[in-house]
């Protein structure tokens, strides 16, 4: 138990709940990149050579870019994309385009320690969003938080972040889109603290689920910065075998 006024340890696991609301902990998590790339390409080239790796991987055309791609993979394990993919994408399609640094984004899946079944939420749930059909365009941004949010107690905090729960909860039941939250933390290249995918059907309702969140109080109040954004639409999904 920490010391009154001190800052605890977190565990290294995800917390949750068990089906009888029983704490339960996994230490096992979902990492995802965004690479994003521009230049000349046959597009049938790049969907065969993702489609025949061993790949969980989406592509987008980019929206901002004519001549941009980004490419959206995933991993359990962190040393895959220093590993095995790096070696794949020496040697892809992709090696011939040159990298857009500015909007890569890293991060990995975590729970708020109420989900009732913590692997779905850091394993399945994400893979879902990710690669459903029906959703075919994507925006994917960092963001940061002030530090007056952590200064907050515990019962603001979740004050804060159930408002803008709930209103993420109605957009999705509404059919407007859904959202894959990663965290960031000491991983991101600017120091940010959240990556936020939003994937739906129309890029007009997921623009109006940003500008709808802006007027939540964690938006309008505690958040430092936001972006830059990847706008991007679905040219090939690839499920690994």
């Amino acid at each position: 138990m920490a010391e009154p006024g001190s800052i605890p340890v977190p565990p290294p696991g995800e917390r949750g709940r068990d089906r009888d609301g029983n704490q339960v902990e996994v230490d096992r998590r979902l990492y995802m990149q965004l690479l994003v790339f521009r230049g000349r390409l046959d597009e049938e080239r790049l969907r065969y050579a993702v489609e025949h790796a061993d790949l969980e991987a989406v592509v987008y055309r980019d929206l901002y870019d004519p001549f941009g791609y980004g490419f959206l993979t995933m991993n359990e394990d962190p040393g895959y994309f220093v590993g095995e993919l790096r070696s794949w994408l020496q040697d892809s399609p992709l090696a011939e385009l040159e990298p857009v640094p500015r909007y890569s984004m890293f991060g990995r899946t975590y729970t708020l320690g109420h989900e009732t079944d913590p692997t779905d939420a850091l394993l399945k749930r994400p893979r879902e969003r990710a690669f459903n059909p029906e959703w075919p365009w994507a925006v994917w941004y960092p963001l940061r938080r002030r530090g007056s949010f952590e200064r907050l107690s515990e019962e603001e905090q979740r004050s804060v972040l159930s408002e803008h729960g709930r209103l993420g909860a109605t957009f999705g039941k509404q059919g407007y889109g859904v959202d894959i939250r990663l965290a960031c933390h000491g991983i991101d290249r600017d120091d940010n603290d959240f990556l936020l995918g939003l994937v739906g059907p129309s890029l007009h309702r997921l623009s109006l689920i940003v500008q709808t969140m802006r007027k939540t109080r964690h938006t309008s109040e505690f958040l430092e910065r936001l972006g830059p954004f990847f706008v991007g639409k679905v040219l090939h999904r690839s499920v690994s075998r």
